[in-house]
């Protein structure tokens, strides 16, 4: 039987957000101080990302000691160096003699458009995640990486709605899995039980939709130098004990939550990126668990929607009455 649990009732992990509200933008981590084997799947055509090479399986790193998940664009990268200062602190990364090197992967979302563009996650900010995960202040919303992510953006600014980062978790038996997604994507959210929009392309009454896979089959002329403004950037973590390459797998099954909740997806102006991290000991099928794992993060992807609230003249899934 499945029962929702909550995304930090997963054991071994600490998830904490930090954010710059008036800026627009911040970042959520995920600490896996006793190291967690990681995979990762990118599909969208314009990623931001940092030590995604050790998550090949052909890497020589077995475990990873955090996921940091970040506003700023390409900018944003820098937050990565104030987990890795926060965990050297405590003795926590791969030990080289003379100190512990934290291995921390990171992938961004653009919201550069959204605030204060000068102001992007640093590693102030990357520390001040860490200790408020270790305070558990991880929330849904417009928090963390959430904090300046949008949907929708066709047709730019003043057509787009505001989302944020979302979670959600379940056990089934002594089977844990959980997901956290920042949704800032180009393209529709629809909740996936019954495929109704809940956000995303708004039409020029500003209460009502467009599609936004309908206004793109309008024209198939190329589109040069096309702007890679969105992303959506997520992990799956599960007590159950996997391989790194298995965890590519599971992380690749992971996409076909967001294909059934967002479209279009994984187009050449979107970054999308699943981390899948292991961080338990119990067996469990591989391919249950990936099939579990996309049906969770698109519950996660409608929760980043409904958890969002209206900012930065973007108004949320909460505003429509559609």
């Amino acid at each position: 039987m499945m029962q929702e649990i909550g995304i930090r009732e997963i054991k071994n992990i600490k998830i904490g957000n930090a954010e710059n509200m008036q800026a627009a933008t911040g970042c959520t981590v995920i600490l896996c101080p006793d190291g967690a084997a990681a995979g990762l799947d990118v599909r969208g055509g314009g990623p931001a990302s940092r030590e995604s090479e050790l998550l090949k399986p052909a890497a020589a790193a077995e475990v990873i000691h955090a996921v940091l998940l970040s506003g700023g664009s390409a900018f944003g990268l820098d937050a990565a160096g104030g987990v890795m200062r926060y965990l050297e602190e405590r003795n926590i990364g791969f030990d080289v003699g003379i100190t512990r090197v934290p291995l921390v992967c990171q992938s961004c979302i653009f919201d550069l458009g959204v605030g204060d563009y000068t102001v992007r996650p640093d590693q102030a900010m990357g520390y001040e995640a860490c200790v408020n995960a270790e305070a558990g202040n991880y929330r849904d919303g417009n928090y963390g990486a959430g904090t300046g992510a949008s949907v929708g953006k066709l047709y730019g600014r003043e057509f787009c709605m505001k989302s944020g980062v979302g979670s959600y978790a379940v056990r089934i038996g002594e089977l844990e899995v959980g997901a956290i997604v920042v949704v800032n994507a180009l393209g529709d959210v629809y909740d996936w039980k019954n495929g109704k929009k809940v956000a995303g392309l708004l039409a020029k009454d500003k209460k009502s939709f467009l599609c936004t896979e309908d206004e793109v089959y309008k024209s198939y002329e190329v589109v040069k130098n096309k702007f890679v403004e969105n992303t959506t950037i997520g992990a799956v973590i599960t007590n159950a004990r996997f391989s790194k390459a298995q965890l590519c797998k599971l992380a690749a099954m992971t996409h076909n939550g967001l294909a059934r909740s967002i479209r279009p997806v994984h187009t050449s102006a979107d970054g999308d990126s699943v981390y899948a991290l292991s961080v338990g000991l119990l067996a469990a099928d591989q391919d249950m668990v990936g099939t579990l794992m996309a049906q969770v993060m698109s519950e996660a992807i409608l929760r980043a929607a409904e958890s969002a609230e209206a900012a930065y003249g973007l108004p949320a899934m909460r505003d429509m009455q559609v």
